[in-house]
């Protein structure tokens, strides 16, 4: 928080700042000068340098410390209204205020910049740590589908006369495989890429559901062979007001994850409505092994991958799925079911219309 205000705020804006605070808790100390001691009024007037010390720069700091104590000493320390001060206390007390508030407000800026310097250590450290694990997914999920790819290209050049046609036919269902699987990786990269660059804007338009759920499928039709998928969705829906790319890429990512892990024969259920909040809900749940509890929190990560999960992967298609989701200032949710498997429910905020409608307008 300390160093957003440091950033949001300029330096005569800090100055002004830290001015107008010590000014405004001498005035309530003055008008409260009747019920409390000025030696109380140091207190309050050194706890306000603190929290300046806090938030700013190191010389608004300075200038509100030695303002503090030029005030303090002008309408609070016997004989007030004048910098003279009588007394060898009060002028012992004056010169420890003076350093006191000095040496405080430095440190407490020291202690938030050394703070600071040491999150940027971890940030960095946490980087690096990320850029290793990506580039270890990346090393077998981007060489594999590559390596098939040269290896069939190869293979139909060199063998070209002693090949059936059944085996040509196989290879190039190969490379179209290992050319899908490339694909959705770079793409998920770049998605990546968007998202944390921070400038991923949706277009809304209006989106079928069914047409959207049904493409989506037909694209992971290899994927999704040896599974059941049951779209139930009521053809009434009305059409909903959406980025239908993002939405696009949040139910390729999950359809294909919940492929991944599931079982041969195993059951996948997309359901939509509209909520009666007139939010569109979109749920994926599968049948599959479901979610380790106390990993679950943690799925959304970035590069986060399930402890006993299978090797390859590279921990980001949940990730981008939480991002577009919120992207479109929705919601989702993770939970095991009951029955077994697990549970996406997408909770999205999105104006509605039934085709007639669009069509009159």
């Amino acid at each position: 928080m300390s160093h957003f205000l440091l950033y949001k705020f300029s330096k005569k804006q800090q100055f002004i700042i830290s001015i107008s605070l010590i000014l405004f808790v001498a005035a309530i100390s003055f008008a409260l000068s009747p019920f409390i001691d000025y030696k109380v009024v140091a207190f309050f007037l050194l706890v306000t340098v603190s929290l300046i010390a806090m938030f700013f720069d190191i010389a608004p700091v300075l200038l509100a410390a030695f303002l503090s104590a030029m005030v303090w000493n002008y309408f609070f320390i016997p004989p007030r209204f004048t910098f003279a001060i009588q007394g060898a206390d009060n002028v012992i007390l004056f010169s420890m205020y003076f350093v006191i508030a000095l040496v405080n407000g430095a440190l407490t800026f020291k202690i938030r910049e050394s703070e600071k310097n040491a999150n940027k250590k971890l940030e960095k450290e946490n980087t690096l740590k990320l850029y290793n694990t990506l580039l270890n997914s990346l090393s077998h999920e981007l060489r594999t589908p590559i390596s098939t790819i040269i290896g069939a290209t190869d293979t139909l050049q060199e063998d070209k006369n002693k090949l059936t046609e059944e085996n040509r036919i196989e290879l190039i269902s190969e490379i179209s495989k290992a050319s899908l699987r490339l694909n959705r990786q770079v793409g998920n990269l770049l998605n990546m890429s968007r998202l944390e660059s921070g400038f991923l804007q949706p277009k809304t338009d209006w989106c079928d559901v069914n047409e959207l759920v049904y493409d989506v499928v037909n694209q992971l039709h290899d994927n999704l062979l040896d599974k059941k998928v049951h779209i139930k969705i009521a053809e009434t829906i009305p059409l909903v007001k959406l980025d239908y790319g993002l939405l696009e890429q949040i139910l390729l990512n999950l359809l294909h994850n919940a492929a991944i892990y599931m079982s041969e024969n195993g059951i996948i259920n997309v359901t939509a409505i509209i909520s009666k909040e007139k939010k569109f809900l979109i749920a994926v749940e599968d049948n599959g092994p479901g979610f380790p509890e106390n990993e679950i929190s943690h799925v959304f990560d970035k590069f986060y991958r399930l402890k006993n999960s299978k090797t390859g992967g590279t921990g980001l298609g949940l990730s981008i799925v939480k991002g577009f989701v919120e992207s479109m200032n929705g919601n989702i949710i993770l939970e095991n079911r009951k029955e077994g498997g697990a549970k996406f429910t997408i909770e999205i905020p999105a104006e509605i219309a039934y085709l007639k409608d669009i069509e009159h307008e």
